[in-house]
């Protein structure tokens, strides 16, 4: 046991008579093992990327739900009776009037 310990340690396993397949394998576990890491590290890369985004994505709505308070206070009576008070225009003292038009038909 401890002589086929002390081979593998030396490595005789990669001169010896089968050596060939022993090379083949190591190949193959090296091949397997760059593509996990590749893999590891596009996932790693993957994951900022979305956390990145839903960064962005949540200051987007933030700043969606500021400006939409702010229309909806733009669009209030009263802030459009100020805003149009300093032109002159005041609001008009009779009701409108509904006109109806008689078609000819």
């Amino acid at each position: 046991m401890k002589k086929g310990l002390l081979d593998i340690l030396k490595g005789k396993f990669l001169v010896s008579g089968d050596a060939p397949k022993n090379w083949m394998f190591l190949f193959f576990a090296s091949f397997l093992a760059a593509v996990m890491i590749s893999s590891s590290h596009r996932a790693d890369k993957k994951v900022h990327e979305i956390a990145a985004l839903s960064e962005e994505v949540r200051k987007l709505k933030s700043e969606f739900f500021e400006h939409r308070s702010t229309v909806q206070q733009l669009k209030l009576e009263s802030t459009l009776r100020e805003v149009v008070s300093v032109e002159g225009l005041e609001p008009s003292k009779n009701p409108p009037q509904k006109i109806k038009v008689k078609s000819e038909e």
